[in-house]
């Protein structure tokens, strides 16, 4: 028997925004993945509960700005942890400016504001078969 793909969802730092974190969950889980959701955490949680729980991909959620230093802090944390092919992906507010400097930092992939669940859900699908 096959496991579900197990995707990890949490928000970066502080950040108090929790209503998309908790819509993009609940659609993963709807949509046959096993998702762990921890809320806030630091980057060196994220990755220590990655690790535990064996998961295919970490899905961060920022609205508070802090996306540019702790999610490609979360990218070289796995690194150190020899888990650098775990792929990351961030959803939030996140100016068009940054992303060309995250995915150089290695996260595979940005949602914004508004980003229909079937995409992510599609997209989260692609990189964990990878």
């Amino acid at each position: 028997m096959t496991r579900s793909k197990r995707i990890l969802i949490t928000r970066l730092g502080m950040d108090a925004h929790w209503r998309g974190s908790i819509v993009v969950a609940r659609a993963l889980r709807d949509a046959g993945m096993e998702v762990v959701y921890i809320g806030n955490q630091m980057p060196e949680n994220i990755v220590e509960t990655a690790l535990q729980e064996d998961v295919d991909i970490i899905g961060l959620s920022s609205l508070s700005g802090n996306h540019m230093e702790l999610a490609p802090e979360v990218v070289n944390l796995l690194q150190e942890k020899d888990m650098g092919d775990t792929p990351v992906i961030l959803g939030g507010t996140v100016p068009p400016d940054d992303i060309p400097k995250l995915k150089e930092a290695g996260l595979k992939e940005i949602f914004g504001p508004g980003t229909p669940l079937e995409e992510i859900i599609r997209t989260v699908s692609e990189l964990s078969l990878n």
